[in-house]
């Protein structure tokens, strides 16, 4: 996009109360952001949804003032500046409602023909988290992901140094401005990150450092991913928003179960006790579940075996499978009475008999 245009739509950006849901509502309507500012207020308010207070400061020339002043940032520190309408904005983020109108990135992404997830978790994140979180990315490299996370202390950092040990890209999404980095402690790393990924983040480099922005952070950190993996947390927490988030974007969400008696399990085993996480034991089930398959693999003919021994649990699946032709998982679930998780586990065993095989669109079906 131009100059001009890009000044148009920061400006629009910039107007406190418009949020990114009605700006596009708003861009919708008169085609875009230079025509929402200088359509008449009366055509405006013919739009449904929109009333007097939402756009009563619109056209503060205020706008269109800081917007320049923020191009001539963006412009003297190499920023990129994605439009949401435009092929460079990210893909899976398009279809969010409430994704940022415009997104700022520092760094070298590349987010073509990628899997992209979100780990997340616990700032104070025990040894134990730790271990599990480094080895998932170890176990999923295989794969060749990139890693998203928001770059804070614990969880966190954690998934992205790993990401950078094993060679992956990965994406920090920040609740602040791209002139500065919080925590602090933290600027170390930024070296690292943009050449193995970068930055993402909506706001300015005025916006004030609040910590309401980092909620707000979280709706990209779910918006980017296919599946958003919590490694621990507590009763409530960050995380757990960004759980909810992805699950109202109907996207996948992974928990690591903990003991009942540790503080830092009480929100992963909630996710999963409401089902609103898969539970997530062995870092395969990610890419199991998923529905990841390695590029350079050659797919080997699946022959059944005569005469495979099935326990009364895997028998239900086949006979259900056979009579059912093919079908999603959760539906298999539901209609064999069985857990998701257990479900997963038993339908990767049959897999290795040679009984069953995954299909796109987390379906199965017998062979």
């Amino acid at each position: 996009m131009t100059d001009q245009q890009l000044i148009y739509a920061l400006a629009l950006q910039h107007v406190p109360k418009i949020g990114a849901t009605t700006a596009k509502k708003l861009i919708t309507h008169c085609g875009s952001a230079e025509e929402v500012l200088k359509e008449k207020k009366t055509n405006l308010l013919k739009i449904d949804g929109i009333g007097t207070v939402t756009i009563s400061g619109l056209f503060d020339k205020i706008h269109l003032e800081e917007a320049e002043s923020e191009l001539r940032f963006i412009k003297e520190n190499n920023i990129q500046a994605h439009y949401f309408t435009e092929e460079d904005y990210p893909e899976k983020l398009k279809h969010c409602i409430d994704g940022p109108i415009v997104l700022f990135q520092s760094g070298n992404i590349n987010l073509k023909n990628q899997h992209i997830i979100s780990i997340v978790g616990a700032r104070k994140i025990t040894t134990s988290g730790i271990a599990f979180c480094e080895k998932l990315v170890e176990n999923l490299a295989q794969f060749n992901p990139v890693i998203v996370s928001g770059f804070a202390y614990g969880t966190d950092i954690t998934a992205q140094k790993a990401a950078v040990k094993q060679n992956l890209q990965t994406i920090g999404c920040l609740a602040h401005g791209l002139n500065q980095i919080y925590p602090k402690v933290h600027k170390k790393y930024v070296a690292n990150i943009e050449n193995h990924g970068g930055f993402y983040t909506d706001f300015w480099s005025t916006d004030n450092f609040d910590r309401n922005n980092f909620l707000k952070r979280n709706r990209i950190i779910a918006g980017l991913s296919e599946a958003t993996i919590v490694i621990e947390s507590a009763e409530k927490g960050g995380s757990l928003v960004t759980a909810d988030i992805a699950n109202s974007y109907d996207r996948e969400v992974f928990a690591v179960p903990g003991r009942t008696t540790d503080s830092q399990s009480v929100g992963c085993n909630n996710l999963i006790k409401f089902q609103k996480a898969h539970l997530l034991s062995n870092p395969l089930d990610v890419p199991y579940l998923l529905n990841w398959h390695l590029e350079d693999e050659e797919k080997p003919v699946v022959q059944k075996q005569l005469f495979v021994e099935l326990d009364a649990d895997e028998k239900i699946i086949y006979n259900y499978l056979k009579e059912n032709n093919k079908e999603q998982m959760d539906v298999i679930a539901l209609d064999c009475q069985m857990p998701t998780y257990k479900l997963a586990g038993l339908l990767l065993n049959m897999e290795l008999k040679g009984l069953v095989r995954p299909l796109p669109g987390k379906l199965f079906e017998a062979i």
